[in-house]
C-alpha cells in the first residue's frame, strides 16, 4: 500500500432503483452504453477508471482541472443522449469531485478522500456536479464556469463538515464567478419580477445584447491573441535551473473583504522569504510573482515564463481570531498536484502554519530539511499579533504602487527592499 494525492470523481445514477423496478433489461442496456461513454471521456481527460460496481463509477485524475473538465463533458454528453429517451427512462448521473490524500492498494483507492467524493455525489442534482473546496480552489480561476457556494455540509461518516460547491452547468452568470445560495435565490427572485407582457421588446433586447456580445467577444479574442503573441515574444521560455525551483503565487484573499488583501499578501511574502533561506532551492522573488496577483493563470505557462518547475499557490480566509489557509504544490511541467492541505487554526498559530507549509514544500522538493535550515526558518517574530497585523498593513501600503510596475520576466529582481515579518521585533524597537 502507498499514499498519494489525487483528484477523485465519483458518480452514480439518480433514481437507479426505480429504473430497475420499471424495466431491468432496458436499464442495464442503457447503463452499459453510458458506462462506455463515461469511461471514454475519463480517458480523454487523462483519468483512470478505478472501479464500477452497480451504478457507481470511481475514477482518479492527476489534475483537478482535468477532473472537472471530464465531469462537465460527461454531463453534456449524457444530457444529449437522455434527450432521445422518454422522460421516465432518462438515466441522469450525479457527480462528486474531491482532491484528497488516498491509500492505493492493487489499483484501488481507499480513504476519506474517496468517501468525501462519494458524499458530494449525493449532494449533486440529477445531471449535476458537486465539488469540494479543495477542487474549487484549484479550478475557480482556470475554468469558465460558475460555482454556487452551498456552505459546509454535514455528511455521513465524515467527522467535520465539508465545504461544497455546485457547478452551474447552464448558468448565464459571468465566467469564473462564485455565488452563494442566498445570492442564487435573489437572482431567481429578480428574474421572476420581469414583466411578461412585452415579449417583442424582450426579444429585441436579447438580439441587441447578443449582437453586442458577439462583437465584444471577437474584439476581445483578437486583442487576447495579440497580447499573448506579444507576451510570448517578450517572455521566452526560461531554462530550468540545476536545483529545485519554485514560484509562490500570491495567495487569494477569500475573506470577502478587500481590506484583508494586506494579510494574504503578507503571508505570501513570508513564505517566499522562508523558502529563500534554503540554499538548495531556487526561489522566484516577490515582485516577479506579484505580477500574477488577481489573474487567472495557467501554472504551466507561469512555470515556462519564470523558469521554475514547481508552483505553490493557495488561499487565505481570516475572520476575527480564526484563519483558514489552503496550500497546494503543483508540478508546472505537468500540471499535476504534488500535495494539498488545509489549515484551520487560531490566528496566534499563524507562524507555526507558515513553518509547516515551508517544511512540507522543502520535504516534497528535496526529501529532507536539515536541522540548521529548520532552525533558520523556525522563528516567532513577535507574540503581539496586533503589531504583526499593523506591520502587514504598512508593508502592503508601501508595496502597492511598486508592484504594478514589475514585469514577470524579471525573476529574482526587486524594485524595493523586501522586509520579512521575521524581522518585526527589530522594526518595532527602531
Amino acid at each position: 500500500m502507498e499514499r498519494k494525492l489525487t483528484a477523485i470523481l465519483s458518480t452514480d445514477v439518480k433514481g437507479y432503483s426505480r429504473l430497475m423496478g420499471d424495466d431491468e433489461e432496458a436499464t442495464v442496456h442503457t447503463l452499459k452504453a453510458y458506462r462506455v461513454v463515461i469511461s471514454g471521456l475519463i480517458e480523454q481527460h487523462h483519468g483512470r477508471v478505478v472501479d464500477s460496481p452497480g451504478d457507481n463509477m470511481l475514477a482518479e485524475f492527476a489534475s483537478a482541472v482535468d477532473a472537472v473538465n471530464a465531469a462537465v463533458a460527461i454531463q453534456d454528453e449524457l444530457k444529449t443522449r437522455n434527450a432521445e429517451l422518454e422522460d421516465h427512462r432518462k438515466m441522469e448521473f450525479r457527480i462528486g469531485l474531491n482532491v484528497g490524500d488516498v491509500i492505493t492498494d492493487e489499483g484501488r483507492l481507499y480513504g476519506d478522500g474517496v468517501n468525501i467524493a462519494a458524499r458530494l455525489e449525493g449532494l449533486a442534482d440529477a445531471g449535476g456536479i458537486c465539488i469540494s473546496e479543495s477542487i474549487h480552489t484549484q479550478v475557480r480561476n482556470k475554468l469558465s464556469l460558475t460555482y454556487e457556494d452551498i456552505g459546509e455540509q454535514e455528511v455521513k461518516n465524515i467527522a467535520t463538515p465539508v465545504p461544497a460547491y455546485k457547478v452551474q452547468l447552464n448558468s448565464d452568470a459571468p465566467a469564473r464567478r462564485t455565488v452563494s445560495s442566498a445570492q442564487s435565490a435573489r437572482i431567481s427572485e429578480e428574474k421572476s419580477r420581469y414583466p411578461r407582457s412585452i415579449p417583442a421588446l424582450a426579444a429585441m433586447a436579447v438580439l441587441l445584447v447578443g449582437a453586442g456580445v458577439l462583437v465584444y467577444q471577437e474584439v476581445a479574442q483578437q486583442q487576447g491573441s495579440f497580447q499573448k503573441a506579444a507576451l510570448s515574444e517578450q517572455a521566452p521560455t526560461l531554462a530550468l535551473p540545476d536545483k529545485p525551483s519554485i514560484a509562490v503565487l500570491p495567495f487569494s484573499n477569500m475573506s470577502g473583504d478587500p481590506e484583508q488583501e494586506y494579510f494574504s499578501d503578507g503571508i505570501t511574502e513570508d513564505l517566499i522569504t522562508d523558502l529563500s533561506k534554503i540554499s538548495s532551492l531556487f526561489v522566484i522573488a516577490r515582485n516577479s510573482v506579484f505580477t500574477y496577483k488577481g489573474q487567472a493563470v495557467d501554472v504551466e505557462e507561469v512555470g515556462r515564463t519564470l523558469g521554475v518547475r514547481y508552483i505553490l499557490e493557495g488561499s487565505i480566509r481570516k475572520a476575527a481570531d480564526q484563519v483558514r489557509i489552503t496550500a497546494q504544490l503543483i508540478d508546472a511541467t505537468t500540471g499535476g498536484h504534488i500535495w494539498a492541505e488545509r489549515y484551520d487554526r487560531e490566528l496566534k498559530d499563524i507562524f507555526a502554519v507558515q513553518d509547516e507549509i515551508t517544511q512540507r514544500v522543502v520535504g516534497a522538493l528535496r526529501g529532507e530539511i536539515t536541522q540548521t535550515e529548520l532552525e533558520r526558518i523556525r522563528h516567532i517574530p513577535t507574540e503581539n499579533l496586533n503589531a504583526y497585523d499593523s506591520y502587514l498593513r504598512v508593508d502592503w501600503s508601501m508595496s502597492g504602487a511598486s508592484r504594478k510596475q514589475i514585469m514577470p520576466r524579471h525573476a529574482g529582481c526587486s524594485s524595493r527592499p523586501s522586509i520579512s515579518t521575521r524581522s518585526l521585533p527589530t522594526l518595532m524597537r527602531t
